[in-house]
């Protein structure tokens, strides 16, 4: 996978080491840039199945941030009754981003999911819960060391 980055202090050697105990995008480019904003800092990536590019933008001034992420939705029985078949409950997560390398890691943990939907299981790639769940189960994991 090839890695280019337009954030200061991340360096392609950086990012490299950030991200080699998680999957690799074959194929794809990463691209980590700024994310410029205008009332608060918020998560923004994006994954072109056409120009085969995972772009991760990184909140520019960065500061800790909380974000609410969706990991789950069940139907209501009680609105499908009524005619209203696409009533959903949803499961949230908040999520406190303390660190750049943090929104980094999990931006790239959901968007190789739509990768991985997409190039790898020839489905549809749009499955937002699905690739949040991916997400919050990866974006923190550390390898296991090995014992001498």
């Amino acid at each position: 996978m090839r890695i280019h980055s337009r954030l200061d202090g991340f360096s392609t050697t950086r990012l490299r080491a950030m991200l080699a105990d998680l999957p690799r995008a074959s194929g794809y480019r990463l691209e980590v840039k700024p994310l410029r904003y205008r009332t608060g800092p918020h998560l923004a990536g994006l994954c072109d199945y056409e120009a085969r590019t995972i772009t991760v933008q990184v909140p520019e001034p960065f500061r800790a941030f909380r974000q609410r992420i969706p990991y789950r939705a069940r139907r209501i029985k009680a609105h499908a009754a009524r005619g209203n078949p696409f009533a959903f409950r949803w499961f949230y997560r908040d999520v406190l981003f303390r660190t750049k390398t943090e929104v980094i890691r999990f931006l790239y943990c959901h968007e190789f999911y739509h990768y991985y939907l997409h190039a790898v299981l020839g489905r549809k790639g749009a499955a937002e819960t699905a690739c949040d769940r991916f997400a919050l189960e990866h974006f923190r994991k550390r390898p296991l060391t090995q014992k001498a």
